[in-house]
């Protein structure tokens, strides 16, 4: 996975390094120390703060890594759905970010790394809440890098692409998801995603972005990572008319025109 990539990277160089997990002991890793972590209760995120300051003094660098994948048609996902996602996706993080802010405003120093996907910039079918929960992360970026002007706190959003991971084998399909209406579209359009994803780089690729950006001087507002073809489209997206774009995704993941 992404957080346990990054967190061995940041300890290898000889960053002291608090990993999370709502199971701690499960997840724990030889010289890494774990806190317990849902991002979706308050009280939980609170606790974890409060313990890395508590043992280290300081927190220094808050890297949002929390994520789940919803997958099903728009129309085919239930509100309490929706909502799981915003909340592991986008609350979670949002609510982690406003806990570490006080402090690091009052060192004057410190760094907020978002892991958000190319997903945020361009919209998945079948996976459109899951690209809404990170789309709106890169909102959130945006606005706070403005608010943080002056303070000594910079912040950022990193965007991956396909990567091979545990995300493939975690992806939750909504109650509803194979639908008559839907079914046969969205195992079309999934087996690719998932073929792309067993396919992708390893997570390390995305792990040395993140070192980097820890020892950064400053931060760009954000940073694509992956497959060239991914990240170049991104940058194709903001420069060719919005059917185009709209129909080369048509293309690429089988899905009939418009």
């Amino acid at each position: 996975s992404f957080g346990r990539a990054m967190a061995l990277s940041l300890k290898e160089q000889g960053h002291r390094v608090f990993g999370t997990s709502r199971k701690p002991a499960m997840a724990a890793e030889a010289g890494l120390e774990m806190l317990a972590l849902d991002v979706t209760r308050e009280e939980s995120a609170r606790a974890c703060v409060d313990a890395v300051i508590e043992q280290a003094g300081r927190l220094d660098v808050l890297i949002n890594n929390a994520c789940s994948g919803l997958t099903g048609a728009i129309e085919d996902c239930a509100s309490d759905e929706a909502r799981w996602q915003m909340d592991t996706n986008f609350f979670g993080p949002l609510l982690m970010t406003q806990l570490v802010l006080p402090q690091m405003r009052r060192r004057a120093g410190g760094r907020i790394i978002t892991i958000g996907s190319l997903a945020g910039q361009a919209a998945l079918p079948y996976q459109g809440l899951y690209s809404a929960s990170k789309h709106a992360l890169e909102a959130v970026n945006e606005a706070l890098r403005m608010e943080l002007a002056g303070s000594g706190v910079d912040a950022t959003i990193v965007c991956p692409g396909d990567f091979k991971t545990g995300f493939t084998a975690a992806r939750v399909f909504a109650r509803d998801a194979r639908s008559k209406v839907h079914a046969e579209q969205m195992q079309t359009t999934v087996a690719i995603y998932e073929r792309d994803e067993m396919q992708g780089a390893p997570a390390q690729q995305v792990a040395d972005l993140v070192s980097r950006l820890v020892a950064a001087k400053k931060l760009r507002v954000r940073y694509f990572v992956g497959r060239v073809d991914q990240t170049w489209g991104m940058l194709l997206k903001r420069w060719i008319p919005a059917a185009w774009f709209e129909r080369i995704m048509q293309l690429i993941y089988k899905l009939p025109r418009a």
